[in-house]
Parts: C-alpha cells; sequence; structure tokens
C-alpha cells in the first residue's frame, strides 16, 4: 500500500462507498447522488486502488452487494471525515457571523422548564442580534452526535462524560428527591424513607437515560430489584402517575413540581449522588464569542438556581 496515493483520495469516492453502503445496490447509489451508475464504479474502483483492497463483494446476479470487511472499516472513518467536515462548515459560519448570527443549543426536558426560561431572557437581553436554535431530545447520545457533526454548538448533557474530543462546564448539581403519593402510608412517615424500602414500592420512572439507570443502580443495591410499572420520557406524565397512586419515582429535583397537593416531596440527602448538569461542545470546533457568552450566562443562572436547591 503506497501511502502516497493515498493524496489521491477525494471526498467524492467516500460520499459513493457511503451511499452504496446505504442504498445496497451501484444504481440505487447513483440515483441518490445524481451520477451514472458507471460513475459510481469507477469511483470505487479509483478508491479500492488507492487504499489497495477490495472494498465491496459484488455477487452477481440479484444477491444484493455488500461491503467487505475493509469497507466496513473504511466506511466509519469516512462517517467521522465527513463529520468534521461538518463541523468545520459551521465553524466558518460562525466565523464568517462573528457576534452575529446563529447558536445551535441542545437540551432536555427539565433543562428547557427550569433552565432555559430565565437563562434565554438574559442571554437575549445581553445579545440581541444572536438567534437561539433549540434542539430537545430525551436521548442524550443523539445531542452529542448532532455536537460531534457540527450540528449543534453547545448542549447540556448530565457529566460525567465518556472520553471523546469534548470540552464540558459544570453548571448545576440537582439532587435527588424521593415523590410518593400524598394518601400513600410512606407520606406519613415523619422521616426520609431508605432506599430499602423505597425498592419495595412499585416505581415509575423515566426511559432509560443516565439519571434513571444512577437510580435503578442504587435501589438494585439494596438487594431488591425495583419493580418499574410504568416508564415515560415525560415529567409531568410521570408526576401525574405517582399523584394518581401506581407508584413513587425517585427524580432529580428539577423534574418535580413540588407545587402539587397529590404528591409528598422527600428529599433524599445525598443517599443517591446528585445528577450534574453541564454544558458540552467539540473541543476541536471555534467557540464563537457567542457560545462562549452563552456558557458564562448557563453559569450564572445555574449558579442562582443551585442556591435555591440548598435552600430547600
Amino acid at each position: 500500500m503506497d501511502p502516497d496515493s493515498w493524496h489521491g483520495l477525494d471526498l467524492r469516492h467516500l460520499v459513493a462507498l457511503k451511499a452504496i453502503a446505504d442504498e445496497g445496490s451501484f444504481g440505487r447509489a447513483a440515483e441518490r447522488l445524481g451520477y451514472t451508475q458507471s460513475a459510481i464504479s469507477q469511483q470505487i474502483a479509483t478508491l479500492e486502488r488507492i487504499v489497495g483492497l477490495r472494498l465491496i463483494e459484488r455477487p452477481g446476479g440479484p444477491r444484493p452487494i455488500s461491503l467487505t470487511e475493509a469497507g466496513r472499516v473504511l466506511l466509519r472513518h469516512a462517517d467521522a471525515i465527513q463529520a468534521r467536515l461538518l463541523a468545520a462548515k459551521a465553524d466558518m459560519s460562525a466565523l464568517q457571523a462573528g457576534d452575529l448570527g446563529r447558536l445551535r443549543v441542545g437540551t432536555f426536558q427539565s433543562v428547557g422548564t427550569r433552565i432555559l426560561p430565565e437563562l434565554l431572557r438574559r442571554f437575549s437581553a445581553e445579545h440581541p442580534a444572536v438567534e437561539i436554535v433549540l434542539r430537545e431530545s430525551s436521548d442524550e447520545a443523539e445531542l452529542l452526535d448532532m455536537v460531534e457533526r457540527g450540528e449543534l454548538d453547545l448542549t447540556f448533557w448530565t457529566l460525567p462524560l465518556d472520553p471523546g474530543p469534548y470540552e464540558t462546564r459544570e453548571l448545576l448539581h440537582d439532587p435527588y428527591v424521593l415523590v410518593v403519593p400524598a394518601g400513600s402510608p410512606l407520606a406519613a412517615l415523619k422521616r426520609v424513607p431508605t432506599l430499602k424500602e423505597i425498592a419495595l414500592q412499585p416505581l415509575v420512572g423515566f426511559n432509560h437515560c443516565r439519571a434513571m439507570d444512577e437510580v435503578e443502580s442504587h435501589l438494585g443495591a439494596t438487594g431488591r430489584r425495583p419493580e418499574v410499572v410504568f416508564r415515560s420520557d415525560n415529567n409531568g406524565t410521570v408526576q401525574g402517575l405517582v399523584g394518581a397512586g401506581v407508584g413513587v419515582t425517585v427524580a432529580p429535583s428539577l423534574t418535580v413540581e413540588e407545587d402539587d397537593d397529590r404528591i409528598r416531596v422527600f428529599q433524599l440527602q445525598g443517599r443517591i449522588p446528585p445528577r450534574v448538569i453541564g454544558l458540552v461542545w467539540h473541543r476541536d470546533r471555534h467557540l464563537s464569542p457567542a457560545a462562549e457568552a452563552f456558557v458564562e450566562s448557563a453559569a450564572a443562572v445555574c449558579g442562582e438556581l443551585s442556591a435555591e436547591l440548598a435552600a430547600a
């Protein structure tokens, strides 16, 4: 394999490889990309000559084509290259806009309800020319993928973060609380229930996320695996089901509306370590002045909210 031959590799070659992998045929890949089938075949032939390995299995007849092991390995690199190119494009747009333009921020439900209203009010007053575009998802992994591809400039995230090309800023420690129906035997207790007592109750929880995994891990450590009777991505649905007596929930404080006479809320006093909320951005991307200002505004708002949670 001649290293110098790789200088002839063109992004179009990798795009063609991905299209073939997605579509399962040269003809459909050509149609998707707006090329002739012979042009796609030539690009793949050139790519195979450059890397010195066969990348596509061509069984002939009606059987679909597929990538070889070498093709699958190269495709993983192609996906990463495409993500970095999209990130570079986003950087150029940010530099062109300077302090103006668009700031794209990922978020999830409890942040959107309890942190963003005050944060956006302050930031917009100080930076009226910056348009904030929010992308909410219940799947934090999706938000991180969007940062990797340059589709988001920043995202809120539950820390710590697995190793990767990211920078983080810790914003807030969000303690876990126990929420029980107001008329339940647990609500009548004069003390905080133990984790073992909680694990004996039917549990209403969130769909699998880092916060819920933490809760179930600590409850399971009591020797009894909690029985989850219902899961939802919606904070209001979880709280409504608890208020209706379906079960209890252990949830980060920011997800709970405590001014609800159907429930009683117990502070768990650190029996489960608090959820840590932070902001994440790509280490290798340019952080615009607007993004830096957003991070600082978020830190200030969350600092005030932390004081409120500590006083509760």
